[in-house]
């Protein structure tokens, strides 16, 4: 049997925390990307378009969509993109980001879909990223923005298949060595 991990007892506001320490974003990277925000909002709309038009071409992802609101599936989208660039990545940042990962796996959409989607949101963002006083450093904060709401969104996903498997063999310990293939 494999040890324990001490990444498995990190959980909740702690997650912000080592994901923010294990990517090395700065302030200075932060303030970089917020001093972006009213550009990423006028992108968003563009953006949004774009993401869309993409899902509805894919009869897998337009299925998800199909008689939903649009309009405000686009305003979320396009908030979403917009705090990108907030220059804030908080508390509240993350628990916002969790919330989209766990509707995202309410309406049993896998994770593949999302993931597909990011190269939509890494050119608009490094689009936005480009019109910086300092285009390489804000692309790479961009991108390191980008990873941590991949990481969120994951951890979504993570903890509710953590959570369905610890429910049938009686633990999260004995479902961790499960998922780990250690047992």
């Amino acid at each position: 049997m494999s040890e324990d991990r001490s990444s498995w007892q990190v959980k909740g506001s702690s997650i912000l925390s080592e994901l923010v320490s294990l990517m090395d974003l700065s302030s200075d990277e932060a303030a970089l990307l917020k001093a972006l925000s009213a550009q990423a909002k006028s992108t968003a709309p563009q953006m949004t378009e774009s993401f869309y038009e993409r899902l509805f071409k894919h009869e897998n992802t337009a299925e998800y969509l199909q008689g939903k609101p649009m309009e405000r599936l686009h305003s979320m989208v396009g908030e979403w993109f917009t705090e990108l660039f907030s220059g804030t990545y908080d508390e509240q940042y993350v628990q916002k980001r969790l919330i989209i990962g766990e509707i995202h796996v309410r309406i049993g959409l896998p994770v593949r879909y999302p993931l597909s989607m990011l190269d939509v949101i890494m050119q608009f963002g490094e689009s936005v990223a480009q019109t910086s006083t300092d285009p390489e450093k804000t692309n790479a904060a961009f991108r390191k923005i980008l990873a941590l709401d991949v990481a969120i969104f994951n951890q979504a996903y993570e903890d509710n298949q953590l959570n369905h498997l610890s429910n049938l063999v009686g633990g999260e310990r004995l479902a961790r060595r499960l998922l780990s293939g250690s047992v």
